[in-house]
């Protein structure tokens, strides 16, 4: 397996997304937001992108999103490898005497595998609920 950083495409995304029942936003938005991504990995095999990760933030507050893993290339540590890339970007990212937050909105039934992985069900004893709004048009 190859891991390649920053070099996620627009079909690749889609493929990915698709692959896992994910609905696609619009193309403008999916190219925009890949444009803007902070970090991304791709997992690669026989040259066919079978996993992603990507990162956006500030620089004090990220947030982790899109972490798909083909059906049949899961429970194979894909997905521990690229959450490890993103968390290491993070770290090496941050500065000496600073501190940042990574957080991300898991999806329904996939809550242990970012707690064994030192994430915290919000919301604990810091953090009220966490929140979302879609817009839709």
């Amino acid at each position: 397996m190859n891991y390649k950083e920053n070099t996620l495409c627009y079909e690749e995304y889609c493929k990915l997304r698709e692959s896992v029942g994910w609905i696609n936003f619009s193309g403008t938005q999916t190219e925009k937001s890949l444009q803007n991504s902070l970090y991304t990995v791709a997992a690669e095999e026989d040259n066919q992108v079978v996993g992603m990760g990507r990162l956006i933030g500030d620089g004090m507050y990220y947030m982790i999103v899109d972490i798909v893993v083909q059906p049949a290339y899961q429970q194979m540590g894909i997905g521990s490898k690229i959450l490890n890339m993103i968390i290491e970007y993070v770290d090496s990212a941050t500065p000496d005497g600073g501190r940042s937050s990574i957080q991300l909105i898991a999806e329904k039934g996939k809550e242990t595998f970012y707690e064994s992985r030192g994430f915290k069900i919000i919301p604990h004893e810091f953090c009220g609920s966490g929140m979302r709004k879609v817009i839709r048009k």
